[in-house]
């Protein structure tokens, strides 16, 4: 199953990279939404390698996620791989100049199931599709727009 998404926000490529690979101030945000989060590699500043161990509630039971930078291509691109269960998750982030002030996000998404339970999970998603879309792409553009909100902000 595929999930996409696409904002246009209003700052430059260079800028707009640089606060989505804040990892620290990503990490806090998590945290305040009650996610657990933990680094689990030795990598200094961001690259290729970072990896966490997030624990958050889903459907009434904890859940861990296993989560790993596959790709750090400055400032064009970064993929996750994650797994919750059995249940692995690829996500490609790309950044598009628009013009010298104005930046697209593509955001991909792909679930993959490899247990049973998985499976079930994901077809049970299938089935609800359309709502699902719309609820990535909200929480999607309002990351945008939060995000764009940060730049604009002087402090």
């Amino acid at each position: 199953m595929q999930l996409t998404a696409r904002e246009d926000i209003e700052a430059p490529l260079d800028r707009v990279f640089a606060e989505i690979t804040n990892f620290d101030s990503i990490e806090r945000q998590a945290l305040r939404r009650g996610v657990e989060v933990r680094r689990t590699d030795e990598v200094a500043g961001p690259a290729a390698g970072m990896s966490w161990r997030a624990g958050f509630g889903f459907r009434g039971k904890m859940r861990e996620a296993d989560i790993t930078l596959r790709e750090y291509t400055p400032p064009e691109r970064l993929v996750f791989d994650s797994e919750v269960g059995g249940l692995e998750a690829k996500t490609v982030i790309e950044l598009v100049p628009l013009s010298r002030g104005r930046t697209r996000i593509n955001l991909v998404s792909q679930l993959v199931p490899k247990t049973l339970s998985a499976r079930l999970l994901v077809q049970s998603l299938k089935l609800a599709k359309g709502g699902i879309d719309k609820r990535f792409r909200t929480r999607i553009a309002r990351f945008a727009r939060e995000l764009e909100d940060r730049l604009k902000s002087p402090f």
